[in-house]
C-alpha cells in the first residue's frame, strides 16, 4: 500500500508521507506509538496534517520558516485559551528535527467539528454573531510581552506584491476593478490605535462549525493560530468576506465596531490575500484557489454596492 501524503504545492515543500511521521511519534512520543495515524487532506497550505488516534492531531510545516509560528503557539495558545468564548488548540507535545525531517512540529488536541462552506452556510447570522464574540474577546486580551503579528501593519508594504499578482491574473479577474478597490485601501486612514491580538487568519480553512445538533452551523472551534500576534487588529475582519454572505456583514461589522476605515482596510488586506494566493495556488491546490476566486467576487461586489443606509 502506497503510504498517502500532501499534495506537492511549493517548490521547497518537504517530502512528508506516513511513513516518516509515524516515525516520529514512535521515536519521540513512544507513549503514542501504535496509535493509528491518518493523513488528513486538508485545504491548508502550510501544515501537513495527521490524526493520530481518537483525540490528537499531528501537525508538520511544509517549508522552513515555521519555527517561530510552533514557538508561539506554545508560548500563548493556554493563555488565549483560558479567556475565548470558543475553543482552540491545544498543543500536547513539540517535536524536534529528525528522520531527516528538518524543523520543529507539533502534536495538538483533536477538536470536533467541520470546515464551514462559504455561499452555502447553514446559519450565516449566527455564524457572523459568533466570529464577532470570539475577534471581540481575543482583542480584550492583555498583550504585553505578545508577539507581533506579520500582517498586523499598514498595508503599503504589501503593495509591490499585490500588483505583481494583479498582473499575474489579467484575463482571469476584473484586474481594473481589483486595482481600484486595492488602492481605495491604500488610501484610507491608517490604524493609529493601541495594539490588540488578533488570530491574523480567520479563513474558512482555520475555522470549525458544529455538524449536527441544536447549534449546527455554528462556531465550534478556531484553529491554526501560526499567526497570532499584536497589531491592527481589524486584520481579523478579513473573515467578513472570506466566510460571510454579503446579507451577514452589517451585523458583524456592528458587533465588531469597524468604522469606515477599518472597514475599507480589512478588505483591502482580505482583496490582497486573495489575489496573491489565486496567483500562487491557481495549479496547485484547486479548494484553495477556488476560495481566493470567491473572495475576491466578494469583495468587489461589496465596494460596488451602495452604501447602506
Amino acid at each position: 500500500m502506497t503510504a498517502s501524503k500532501p499534495r506537492k504545492m511549493h517548490a521547497d515543500q518537504a517530502e512528508i508521507d506516513d511513513t516518516l511521521v509515524r516515525r516520529l511519534v514512535d521515536g519521540q512520543f513512544p507513549q503514542w506509538a501504535g496509535l493509528p495515524l491518518e493523513h488528513l487532506d486538508s485545504p491548508g497550505t502550510v501544515n501537513a496534517l495527521y490524526r493520530l488516534g481518537e483525540d490528537m492531531v499531528v501537525r508538520l510545516p511544509l517549508c522552513a520558516g515555521s519555527d517561530d509560528e510552533v514557538e508561539n503557539e506554545f508560548a500563548w495558545l493556554a493563555k488565549l485559551g483560558g479567556e475565548l468564548p470558543f475553543p482552540i488548540p491545544a498543543p500536547l507535545a513539540k517535536g524536534v528535527p529528525a528522520e531527516g525531517y528538518e524543523w520543529l512540529w507539533s502534536v495538538h488536541r483533536w477538536l470536533d467539528g467541520t470546515n464551514p462552506a462559504p455561499g452555502a452556510l447553514a446559519r450565516p447570522r449566527e455564524l457572523a454573531a459568533d466570529l464577532a464574540r470570539f475577534i471581540t474577546a481575543l482583542r480584550r486580551i492583555d498583550t504585553t510581552g505578545a508577539p507581533r503579528c506579520g500582517r498586523g501593519g499598514p498595508l503599503a508594504p504589501r503593495d509591490a506584491a499585490t500588483r505583481k499578482a494583479l498582473g499575474q491574473l489579467a484575463g482571469v479577474i476584473d484586474t481594473e476593478a481589483a486595482a481600484a478597490v486595492w488602492q481605495q485601501a491604500l488610501d484610507a486612514p491608517v490604524y493609529d490605535g493601541p495594539d490588540r491580538w488578533m488570530h491574523g487568519d480567520l479563513q474558512p480553512g482555520n475555522l470549525l462549525v458544529h455538524a449536527a445538533g441544536p447549534d449546527s452551523g455554528r462556531l465550534a472551534a478556531v484553529i491554526d493560530f501560526g499567526l497570532v500576534g499584536i497589531g491592527d487588529p481589524t486584520v481579523d475582519l478579513i473573515t467578513a468576506w472570506y466566510v460571510l454572505p454579503a446579507e451577514a456583514r452589517p451585523e458583524f461589522r456592528a458587533a465588531v465596531g469597524a468604522d469606515e476605515a477599518s472597514w475599507v482596510r480589512g478588505r483591502g488586506l482580505a482583496l490582497s490575500i486573495a489575489l496573491l494566493e489565486l496567483a500562487y495556488y491557481r495549479e496547485t491546490n484547486p479548494r484553495m484557489a477556488t476560495t481566493a476566486r470567491r473572495v475576491i467576487g466578494e469583495v468587489l461586489a461589496d465596494a460596488a454596492a451602495p452604501p447602506t443606509a
